[in-house]
């Protein structure tokens, strides 16, 4: 099926019901226990940084164990499969040594998506969905680093915006069906992809809707940035998001009146992907699947 057909059967299928996105990427991994050189393989084997915990990097050195989680969340019931993307920006890179991989490591996941619904489409005579993944940076373009100078950034909303617009733009040729902002703790950071992914529309012609998904950091129902729910859906109401929703952070309980109240304000889909609880003290999370379902 070719990508407006799909967007036009998933937009019909979200007026009926609600769809299912797929589970965390980054605890799937960590499933296998891999080894530095799983991450390494042959071409990044004399690599001079550590490379294990560089999940995106598996796209390129893993594909298969990439392929084969995608695979497991289609047969869990999954509608929309996410890219292994959730790093894949030059600031995250950055800890690695690797900006220059953004474009390749964006390309060569949403390939391996699309091959993966694709694949389970044909089996069960029905289309499944793949985001193209723009996730939040490990650098915060609104608060300073340093407690003893709040003017400081060590990131710009340009070097954001260049960054998400090679992402975006590969994303799009590796054949996303729809790109997602996801894990928004900085408004400002949201602002540079969006204004990213305009670019890139541009660039592309080819145009794809846009999700948006924020994180309440804390029970103050407020972005790390400080924002409510509701200055959070104004801040990027004007892209006109086909969805906007929360994930992350908290767990369904804590999580639910903040996806309340942004149902209340958007006029447009909502979404929720929380957390399986808060971690305990061992950084593991105690939320059973029943739990979490109910």
């Amino acid at each position: 099926m070719e990508r407006t057909k799909r967007i036009e059967s998933m937009m019909a299928a979200l007026d009926e019901r609600i769809l299912l996105l797929d589970g965390a990427m980054g605890t799937s991994i960590q499933g296998y226990d891999l080894t530095e050189s799983d991450y390494r393989g042959e071409r990044f084997a004399d690599w001079a940084s550590d490379l294990k915990g560089n999940n995106d990097l598996l796209s390129l050195t893993r594909p298969e164990l990439i392929q084969e989680i995608h695979h497991s969340f289609l047969e869990a019931g999954a509608d929309i499969l996410e890219t292994n993307t959730f790093n894949a920006n030059a600031p995250s890179m950055g800890d690695y040594g690797m900006e220059s991989l953004v474009a390749e490591l964006n390309s060569a996941a949403a390939s391996i998506a699309r091959k993966a619904a694709d694949a389970y489409a044909a089996t069960v005579g029905e289309p499944r969905y793949v985001a193209g993944v723009l996730g939040p940076a490990n650098r915060t373009a609104s608060i300073s680093p340093d407690v003893n100078d709040p003017g400081y950034r060590n990131i710009t909303f340009g070097q954001l915006a260049d960054t998400y617009e090679v992402a975006a733009t590969a994303l799009i040729d590796g054949g996303v069906d729809f790109l997602m902002v996801e894990t928004i703790f900085d408004t400002l950071n949201a602002k540079a992809a969006i204004f990213a992914i305009k670019r890139s529309f541009d660039a592309t012609g080819v145009t794809l809707p846009v999700m948006i998904s924020g994180t309440i950091t804390d029970a103050s129902g407020r972005t790390l940035s400080g924002q409510t729910t509701e200055a959070f859906w104004n801040s990027v109401r004007h892209v006109d998001p086909f969805m906007i929703g929360l994930n992350c952070a908290l767990g369904a309980d804590d999580l639910r009146p903040y996806v309340a109240e942004l149902s209340r304000v958007a006029d447009t889909r909502v979404s929720a992907h929380p957390n399986a609880g808060l971690p305990n003290e061992f950084g593991e999370y105690d939320e059973t699947p029943e739990h979490m379902a109910e």
